[in-house]
């Protein structure tokens, strides 16, 4: 058994444990199954939530700063346009961080999915979809959201310093 099974099943819980022939046993391994697949699609919905949280707020300041950038800025202390660039910075990067944790915590979430389907009849996940779809491997074949998801708060702090550097030079 790999790691993350020897992790996974206990070991002093059995068929033996539950009434019947294994019936309830395997009853309740299904529930946990489901309850992981579902805990799992939460933190996707709560993924893409935060993404379009910091993405509307972001559009938003790039838009209200290129429109104010028309030349209110222009006398502004550099000090106070750092700061700002400080703050829209520090919000890119919790952006940031909080994308690469999600994507830490489903592939986690996943690795123990694929470990529940080995005591299940198929390995409709672990290695049937993802293996379809090449594990991620190939972009052609698929591109995984989160590659495209921590591109984007880095897009935005480059925009962010380009605009910075174009209003102080």
């Amino acid at each position: 058994m790999s790691d993350l099974g020897d992790q996974l099943w206990n070991t002093t819980v059995g068929d033996d444990d539950f009434a019947g022939p294994g019936e309830r046993y395997r009853a309740t391994v299904l529930e946990q199954y489901k309850l992981c697949v579902e805990m799992a699609d939460r933190v996707s919905a709560r993924r893409n939530a935060t993404n379009t949280y910091f993405l509307s707020i972001n559009s938003v300041l790039a838009a209200v700063l290129v429109t104010v950038a028309g030349g209110r800025l222009a006398g502004t202390s550099v000090w106070v346009l750092a700061a700002g660039l400080v703050i829209l910075l520090a919000q890119c990067a919790a952006w940031f961080v909080i994308v690469r944790s999600y994507r830490l915590l489903n592939s986690a979430k996943y690795a123990v999915i694929g470990a529940f389907e080995e005591r299940l009849p198929a390995f409709a996940y672990s290695r049937a979809e993802w293996g379809e779809l090449g594990e991620g491997r190939d972009w052609r074949r698929y591109l995984p959201l989160t590659h495209i998801e921590q591109w984007v708060p880095a897009i935005f702090a480059a925009a962010y310093v380009t605009g910075f550097v174009a209003l102080i030079s």
